[in-house]
């Protein structure tokens, strides 16, 4: 092998390749290889790559044979590369691509003995980012990674990947990247309350940016399900409950996250500056029965009783999968837990990612999807309990590991989420094989390794993985991000409720701050506090603790904190464990449950899933006590809350006793604050419902739109799908023109 001077010297002689000046430039742990005819290359002397010069171009030997492999060339289109590399890769490196490892909390920079092993010896290369301390730490961490990487078998770079990290509020649960500096944005929910696609693609513009900064190249986003039950607990995780307004965010957004600026592409939309979208939940979570979530036993069905399934495909077909731009179509898309009961004409009721009907029938075959379908996290591991999370292998309960890892291939999925083991993929390489033959089980497996490799491609990482830390921190959470984030807070703050004109409040005025009982979490203890910041609203406002001295009232509350729909106490007293879902803070009663279920049971459950007649309560009541008493107080002045929503809620219980409600979807308290003093106006209209009560909730089909009777306040206005108020009264202008329900 010769060593790059040489190679460089060689090079500049090399007939009609004069013009092609490279050169080198170390960064420390990493070199980029600049080349004026060519992209620049980056690897790291440790790992033992070498450069290669052919006809005077400077190529990356990743396998380190010497010679330049079609895989190695820039120059070959994406598609030639994945089929050359996937056709020399062992069953196990194969096998090593369908992996998806758990979240990686990143503490410090430096790569663990743990990750080492999944990399070298599990040949697991999606790597799923959890919590940062920083985003130097993880700008060195994720060059350490793709270093480590460079030098072991075919040096396919690290696919680094994150869910929404970018939200005002993180839930530890499903989007464990909170921690370290990044801009902050509303809640999905909240972004689908702008309504607005020049907001949606700004917000692709930063955070794609941010997460290239990080050496993050695979978004899990968008989650574009029509919330059409308004009981789910992910309810907050998606942008509405109207299918067409999902699939306008959708193309907007995959768009802006896949499509690289122009000095940035290398081929078809693809480049430095992409960000794979692995869309979800296919096809469509939104349709829970009773709210109840697939995360668990006890939720496992997704229903259909107003026969509008093919509403909830609306998203993906139209949206993620017909793209503008030059990537077309979303990278990756991840089917949901559920069971989408009885859709399959087959008359099978699995879990999702095991149909064959709803991957390989409707998804590639109906719907022309290519791309690499990834299951949802944990989907083949058992489950001890109906409350565990531990396992989701609905509908194959009584197959084995191994087993459900093969009818997950059979039905078209390519890769396995949140499993870095390989045994089982290669003990279902055997299976195949014994069922299929050896020639088909390497097809398939080659098939999946193409789809696979093409993503990590397409992001331009096989040329150079690494990023510039000084340059990532000046990029992730700077000044003019920080900004735009904070600006799609402010928009998408909904109002709605705005009796005798109470806002704009007139400065300067005195604020009541009445305190409030925050619930503990697992990051934060429970605390007896002001239910806003003191310090913030004495920016805005003179704050006084004597309601008799107040010109109005300001307090910040939270949707109902309800029951999962199911109670662990119930269970161990002998019970059957199902409970209602309350969207109500009073305690609820379930009179207009339905008295028969839609779905099937599980094997461990104990008779039927009725919940009629069941009572539970909200364990955040005192927020409701909180608005009486502060109205109590106030007397006849004007009391505004600030509801931080979740999910819709019954507002009836304390709307008559308010002058003004606005609605936060993920925004920051400053955001109410810009609002009631007036120097913001209101701008969000409702991504959802506001049911009237609780009966219309037990009512709707949970797979329907738009079908809920609505709250109608004191001043007569509906709280339906696409209402909000402005300084002038009802919105109307263009965004409720094409989305308002007539």
């Amino acid at each position: 092998m010769k060593s790059l001077p040489l190679l460089l010297a060689a090079a500049a002689l090399a007939a009609g390749c004069a013009q092609n000046r490279i050169s080198e430039e170390p960064h420390g742990t990493y070199t980029l290889v600049r080349q004026t005819q060519g992209p620049t290359l980056g690897y790291s002397p440790a790992s033992g790559l070498q450069i290669l010069t052919v006809d005077g171009y400077a190529f990356k030997d990743l396998n380190r044979n010497g010679h330049l492999d079609p895989y190695e060339d820039w120059r070959l289109p994406f598609s030639e590369r994945a089929r050359d590399l996937a056709a020399q890769l062992s069953v196990e490196e194969m096998a090593g691509l369908m992996l998806y490892s758990p979240q990686q909390k990143l503490l410090d920079s430096t790569i663990t003995e743990a990750q080492m092993k999944f990399i070298a010896e599990d040949k697991v290369r999606h790597v799923l980012v959890g919590v940062v301390a920083g985003p130097r730490v993880a700008a060195v961490w994720s060059n350490a990674m793709q270093a480590f990487c460079e030098g072991v078998d075919h040096g396919i770079p690290a696919n680094n990947s994150s869910d929404p990290r970018n939200y005002n509020e993180t839930d530890s649960e499903y989007n464990s990247g909170s921690g370290g500096h990044i801009s902050r944005w509303p809640r999905e929910i909240g972004m689908g309350a702008t309504f607005d696609m020049e907001v949606v693609k700004r917000h692709a513009e930063v955070v794609s940016a941010e997460y290239r900064a990080l050496g993050i190249t695979t978004a899990l986003s968008p989650q574009v399900d029509p919330a059409t039950e308004p009981r789910w607990r992910r309810f907050y995780g998606t942008f509405s409950e109207d299918p067409h307004l999902n699939a306008d965010i959708a193309r907007v957004y995959c768009d802006g996250f896949q499509t690289s600026p122009r000095d940035l592409e290398i081929a078809d939309g693809w480049g430095y500056g992409s960000i794979n979208c692995m869309v979800k939940h296919w096809p469509g979570g939104g349709a829970e029965e009773a709210g109840r979530d697939a995360h668990y036993a006890y939720g496992k069905y997704a229903v259909y009783p107003g026969n509008n399934f093919a509403q909830h495909l609306i998203p993906f077909v139209e949206g993620a999968f017909n793209l503008p731009g030059k990537t077309r179509k979303a990278a990756a898309v991840m089917p949901y837990y559920t069971i989408s009961w009885g859709q399959d004409p087959s008359g099978q009721n699995v879990g999702n990612s095991y149909s064959r009907y709803i991957i390989t029938d409707l998804l590639r075959d109906k719907y022309g999807y290519d791309g690499v379908v990834c299951t949802d996290w944990g989907i083949t591991h058992d489950y001890p309990s109906l409350y565990s999370s531990q396992g989701k292998p609905w509908g194959v309960e009584d197959l084995t590991v191994p087993e459900r890892h093969l009818r997950i291939l059979e039905a078209g999925v390519d890769q396995f989420g949140g499993n870095r083991e390989a045994a089982p993929v290669l003990e279902a390489y055997r299976l195949w094989a014994e069922k299929y033959g050896e020639e088909s089980a390497r097809e398939r497996f080659e098939l999946s390794a193409r789809r696979l490799l093409l993503n990590i491609f397409h992001v331009g990482v096989f040329e150079n993985p690494y990023v510039d830390p000084d340059e990532t921190e000046r990029i992730v959470a700077c000044e003019e991000f920080m900004q735009a984030g904070y600006d799609a807070q402010l928009k998408s703050v909904v109002m709605l409720k705005n009796h005798e004109g109470a806002l704009p409040v007139k400065e300067p005025a005195k604020v009541y701050l009445p305190k409030r009982h925050f619930q503990g979490n697992k990051r934060f203890a429970a605390k007896y506090d002001y239910s806003m910041d003191s310090t913030t609203v004495a920016a805005y406002f003179t704050v006084t603790d004597d309601p008799a001295e107040a010109d109005f009232a300001l307090l910040r509350i939270t949707s109902i904190d309800p029951h999962k729909g199911f109670s662990v106490e119930d269970w161990e007293a002998g019970g059957t464990g199902y409970v209602p879902i309350s969207l109500q803070y009073r305690d609820y009663t379930a009179e207009y449950a339905p008295s028969e279920r839609i779905a099937g049971v599980d094997s461990l459950d104990r008779g039927d899933r009725i919940y009629q007649g069941k009572t539970v309560h909200a364990d955040n009541a005192s927020d409701l006590d909180l608005v009486l008493d502060t109205r109590v107080a106030m007397g006849d002045k004007p009391v505004v809350v600030a509801v931080q929503v979740h999910r819709p809620l019954v507002m009836a219980e304390f709307e008559p006793s308010v002058d003004a409600i606005l609605c936060m979807f993920g925004a920051d308290e400053r955001c109410i604050l810009d609002i009631v003093s007036g120097r913001f106006e209101p701008y969000g209209l409702l991504p959802c419902q506001m049911p009237a009560d609780m009966r219309t909730v037990e009512e709707q089909f949970p797979d329907v739109p738009g079908d809920m009777r609505c709250l109608v306040d004191a001043d007569g206005h509906s709280y339906d799908f696409a209402y909000g108020l402005d300084w002038s009264g009802v919105i109307n202008d263009a965004r409720t023109r094409r989305y308002a329900r007539r």
